[in-house]
């Protein structure tokens, strides 16, 4: 069953992520008329909202554009800092959506952020879990009870969904701001706003995919400790 869920959600995710970057590379070849660059949209976006204490650089990849709140940047991937398209705006806007957020204290932000030294935690003690529960199959069968396994899979899975979910607020409160302000500003006609509002739609998908497989694998461990109570 835990195999069918794996290759199930592999699948889908697959699926949004060629989506994405089908629309990306679509929308990369649209011009905005306004012929910004990325880096010059979000310099922009950040100045509107009076934000002057965070920076925007280029990083290496494709796709690799994120806002890291503890070193104040918003890293857009060479596509996206250089470009001049309905597909670099909308993400130069969704990731600078992210720093207002964190300038605004969003709430959301603020606990997935809490979350994440506990997310990483729970990777490592499952991580460990999965070790033992191996070892313990072929050559120490005493090393953890099957029960005492479930319960703590059950809850690093239980984080896991969690930040899962939690993360889908922040990412579509962020693409609501990014789509917004490119609007208001004129940064994006009618057309390219349509193209922009698009390409953010497919790639909050793979975050909404995310986090199904996440509460699906949950439930799949739920009902296996269930079971072995009867």
């Amino acid at each position: 069953m835990l195999i069918v869920i794996i290759v199930v959600f592999m699948i889908a995710s697959w699926a949004v992520s060629s989506r994405l970057k089908n629309k990306f590379k679509k929308y990369s070849q649209v011009t905005l008329g306004s012929g910004l660059s990325g880096r010059e949209i979000a310099e922009l976006m950040l100045r509107d909202n009076g934000i002057h204490d965070v920076t925007v650089t280029s990083v290496q990849g494709k796709l690799t554009d994120h806002y890291n709140p503890a070193t104040k940047t918003v890293n857009l991937s060479a596509d996206v800092y250089n470009g001049r398209s309905a597909a670099a705006a909308a993400v130069a806007a969704h990731e600078c959506g992210h720093a207002v957020q964190h300038a605004k204290a969003y709430s959301w932000l603020e606990f997935r952020s809490a979350m994440v030294p506990v997310q990483n935690v729970s990777a490592k003690v499952i991580n460990a879990v999965f070790m033992m529960m191996f070892f313990g199959f072929f050559f120490l069968p005493q090393v953890i009870p099957m029960q005492t396994a479930l319960l703590v899979i059950i809850g690093c899975y239980s984080v896991f969904t969690l930040f899962a979910f939690v993360t889908l607020p922040v990412e579509y409160d962020a693409s609501n701001r990014a789509l917004a302000w490119i609007k208001d500003r004129n940064i994006v006609d009618d057309r390219e706003h349509k193209m922009a509002k698009d390409a953010l739609n497919a790639a909050a998908s793979t975050y909404l995919v995310a986090a199904l497989g996440a509460l699906a694998t949950l439930l799949y461990y739920v009902m296996i400790f269930l079971g072995n109570r009867d």
